[in-house]
C-alpha cells in the first residue's frame, strides 16, 4: 500500500505542475495574440484574460502540489487535502476523473489510513 500513497503523491504533483504548463503557455498565447491585434482595447482585454488564467491557475494548483509533498511525508492533513482535490478533480473529465478515483479509492483503504496516523 505504501506504492500507492506514492503514486498518488506523484500523480498529484504531475497533475498540478500540468496545469500551471497548461497556464503559462494560454498566458503566454494570449499575450502573443494582443501584440498582433491593432486594437488596444483588445490588447488590454487580453492581457487582462491571460492573467486572470495563470492567477487561478496558480490558486488551484499549489494546494495539489503542496498535498503531493505532504503525501510524500505521510502527513495526515495532506491526505484530507488530497481527498478534497480529488472530490474536485472528479468533475475535470477524463484525466482528472481519472486521477480523483484512483486517489480516492487509494487514500480511504484501512492500511492507508494506519499508515498515516502512526506517522
Amino acid at each position: 500500500m505504501e506504492r500507492h500513497i506514492n503514486v498518488v503523491a506523484a500523480l498529484q504533483i504531475g497533475y498540478s505542475i500540468l496545469g500551471l504548463i497548461i497556464a503559462g503557455t494560454l498566458f503566454a498565447v494570449f499575450y502573443l495574440i494582443g501584440d498582433f491585434v491593432d486594437d488596444h482595447e483588445a490588447q488590454f482585454v487580453l492581457s487582462i484574460i491571460a492573467n486572470v488564467i495563470m492567477v487561478v491557475s496558480v490558486i488551484v494548483s499549489i494546494p495539489g502540489i503542496l498535498a503531493g509533498i505532504g503525501l510524500f511525508k505521510r502527513k495526515e492533513w495532506a491526505r484530507i487535502l488530497t481527498l478534497i482535490i480529488s472530490v474536485l478533480n472528479l468533475f475535470s473529465f477524463p484525466i482528472g476523473t481519472a486521477l480523483g478515483i484512483y486517489s480516492i479509492w487509494a487514500l480511504v483503504q484501512p492500511e492507508i489510513i494506519e499508515a498515516f496516523k502512526n506517522s
